[in-house]
């Protein structure tokens, strides 16, 4: 590895992914290693990309509004573009997870509910049984 450029294993190893994501996030046009032969050789640009990419993947963005987001770095406006996109994508998924969040409270607490019942149940038919014995 070079400071300039890192091998597909290197950059396995470094951002804790498999080679298959990698080749996948290429396909996909989201990174644009340099090819030698059969070998991949990414670049800062590369490593910067992917650190957004699994950011973006960690915080629910899809592929296509992660590719879309760094398509829009090179908009000649100071990234003014990409970060105002960036922000309006990232306040419509906090308030999804929000939501998601409340919902799953909501059932966790319902579930909580119906576990009390259920020991409740199990302990009066225990009792019953054991009266009857």
């Amino acid at each position: 590895m070079t400071d300039e450029t890192m091998t597909i294993r290197e950059m396995c190893d470094a951002f804790d992914v498999t080679p298959r994501t990698l080749r996948f996030y290429e396909s996909k046009e989201l990174l644009f290693p340099l090819r030698k032969g059969q070998r991949r050789l990414f670049t800062k640009r590369d490593r910067a990309r992917l650190k957004l990419i699994l950011r973006g993947k960690r915080f629910g963005f899809s592929l296509e509004e992660i590719r879309q987001l760094l398509d829009l770095y090179h908009h000649g406006d100071q990234q003014l573009t990409q970060l105002s996109k960036t922000y309006e994508l990232a306040k419509e998924r906090l308030a999804d997870l929000e939501q998601q969040r409340s919902e799953l409270d909501q059932a966790i607490n319902d579930l909580r509910d119906q576990m009390k019942w259920g020991e409740k149940m199990i302990a009066s038919i225990r009792q019953t049984r054991n009266a009857a014995e």
